[in-house]
């Protein structure tokens, strides 16, 4: 019902950026919000980002905040996360994620791989 494309991942060097985006498509106008989660190996998926539509309310994990920022350009259908002052940590496959609801996602990307050299 929706899919979700990631693309704009890449190695880049310790503070660093680059800009992830999300292409959605099929009935996007359903869904609740979009999401952001990474997982490094080794270690479990976990949230980074969140934009809910209804009020345009973010959330960020604290591990990203300040340096992370979601976006949405709604002509596009596409969501963005923007990724400024990068460190080895942040290196992960990055996933978007859509939601129908606000309990829970249920749409998922492939995911980006996303590298941080120090």
């Amino acid at each position: 019902q929706v899919q979700l494309v990631e693309s704009g991942g890449g190695l880049v060097q310790a503070g660093g950026s680059l800009r992830l985006s999300c292409a959605a498509s099929g009935r996007t106008f359903s869904t609740y919000g979009m999401g952001w989660f990474r997982q490094a190996p080794g270690k479990e998926r976990e949230f980074v980002a969140a934009m809910t539509w209804s009020d345009g309310s973010t959330a960020y994990a604290d591990s990203v905040k300040g340096r992370f920022t979601i976006s949405r350009d709604n002509a596009k259908n596409t969501v963005y996360l923007q990724m400024n002052s990068l460190k080895p940590e942040d290196t992960a496959v990055y996933y978007c994620a859509a939601r129908s609801n606000p309990r829970g996602y249920n749409y998922w990307g492939q995911g980006t791989q996303v590298t941080v050299s120090s």
